[in-house]
């Protein structure tokens, strides 16, 4: 084992904005490193900003011209004398070649190395990565299909999903579920993926009926330790997009969650990587899991396994960056202490379609009490700028077991008061009030007909 060599952080850069960037600030206070966020003109007032011990305006609203632009991001770190950079997730977090750039310029990349994010970056490497460890994977083409599509779709056997090799957040993946669909399917697929990553290339996948998103939060240290979370329950989503996560999931067995630790281990130490990342699997209701994907990144949903790990995942991050090892255990990381649930309020319409909603907010007044924590950026008064994803505030509930922590999101929701912009705050409430949800019995496909039953109702 190579002896653990600590370089301290006196000055680290956050790359992002909004909520993510305040979060990775108020770790770094507490870790005494001075912050220096960056902001885009959209984001002036913004509380990433005025709560950072320095802050460098890097572009316009748009974010290829801000939150994109990896020479204007490494200029910032020059004229601050930064020593590292944390990617937050979004952006540039996921990004190899910004990675290198950081490195390339003599900082630290707060995150995995380029290689590593290469390695699992590109879904179809990472989906091989998995066989060789010897982790489930769904069954589906042989790497990337760059020739005749259907011969390939029909050897795997329909139904398929058509996933983006270099896709994310839902972008570039559709269901075929026959020949008389799929080709239109494959175009919107390829069509979205080169729009959203540059890269229209794609591969099949076997489409797995009503399952749920399973993920498991993993952590390594440069000397080859790994350890694993308790699982998250990601499967309330409404077109891949994560609107309620939970840990642990109230379908996991104490027996399938080891297993699936076990999993994310070995895939872990099979890429070589080191820092916090997810693995991301699916289930079907036989308990058997399937690979998806690994975000090489933090997660949107990390404060759940912060709750039920009682683990700082920014600070365990940092630790990891500035060379230390991991002082906790496998065992240790699998305790759950509480069962912890994440709202996602977006500025949305939900009545229209989940149309975003930018604009000024005349009166922000979240819940509190017992058992409630709030991320977010947001304040009476506070515009929200167009240019960005939807999100506001991440409402987090946690409580000794899981019918309790119901009952205070119901509490916290009706708590909730945001005035001057629709929100899905009543979107929550409706979804925490549905009998399959409640009972834990959920998958996939429950959002959607949440969502066809209250159009129904109107």
């Amino acid at each position: 084992m190579t002896k653990e060599t600590i370089k301290p952080f006196n000055k680290v850069l956050i790359a992002n904005r909004g909520e993510i960037a305040l979060r990775i600030i108020r770790t770094l206070k507490e870790m005494n490193i001075k912050s220096v966020a960056v902001y885009s003109e959209a984001d002036k007032f913004s509380a990433h900003v005025s709560q950072a011990d320095e802050a460098v305006c890097i572009g316009p609203g748009p974010s290829s011209l801000s939150y994109l632009n990896i020479d204007a991001i490494i200029a910032a770190c020059k004229i601050t004398g930064a020593q590292a950079v944390h990617p937050g997730y979004g952006f540039l977090s996921e990004n190899a070649r910004f990675a290198q750039a950081v490195i390339d310029n003599g900082m630290t990349f707060i995150g995995p190395s380029p290689e590593a994010i290469l390695k699992l970056g590109e879904k179809a490497h990472a989906r091989a990565l998995a066989i060789s460890a010897k982790v489930p994977v769904i069954p589906g083409s042989d790497g990337i299909v760059e020739k005749d599509f259907l011969k390939a779709a029909k050897k795997v056997g329909f139904p398929i999903m058509i996933k983006a090799t270099m896709g994310g957040g839902g972008r570039g993946m559709r269901p075929a579920f026959g020949e008389e669909d799929f080709q239109k399917a494959l175009d919107t697929a390829q069509g979205e993926a080169k729009a959203a990553f540059g890269d229209g290339r794609v591969y099949f996948e076997r489409l797995v009926l009503n399952p749920r998103h399973i993920e498991v939060q993993m952590a390594a240290d440069n000397y080859g330790n790994v350890v694993a979370f308790a699982e998250r329950d990601c499967s309330m989503q409404r077109k891949n997009q994560k609107l309620i996560e939970e840990s642990p999931s109230p379908f996991v067995t104490t027996e399938v969650r080891k297993e699936l630790c076990a999993a994310a281990m070995r895939l872990a130490k099979a890429a070589k990587y080191s820092g916090v990342g997810t693995v991301e699997f699916l289930m079907d209701e036989n308990h058997d899991f399937y690979f998806m994907e690994v975000n090489t990144r933090l997660q949107v949903e990390h404060p759940v396994t912060e709750l039920v790990s009682g683990m700082d995942l920014v600070k365990l991050q940092i630790d990891i960056a500035q060379g230390k090892k991991l002082e906790i255990t496998p065992e240790r990381a699998l305790e759950v202490h509480c069962h912890a649930i994440e709202h996602r309020i977006n500025a949305e319409d939900y009545k229209k379609n989940f149309m975003p909603c930018p604009g000024t907010i005349e009166e922000w007044s979240p819940s509190g009490g017992l058992g409630i924590r709030l991320d977010s950026h947001v304040h009476t008064g506070y515009t929200i700028p167009s240019f960005y994803d939807s999100l506001i505030a991440k409402l987090i509930v946690f409580a000794p077991e899981r019918q309790t922590a119901l009952k205070r999101s119901k509490r916290a929701l009706n708590e909730f008061t945001v005035k001057g912009v629709k929100t899905t705050i009543d979107f929550h409430k409706i979804m925490v009030n549905d009998e399959d949800f409640a009972s834990g019995n959920m998958n996939t496909g429950l959002v959607e007909r949440i969502i066809k039953k209250d159009e129904s109702n109107r």
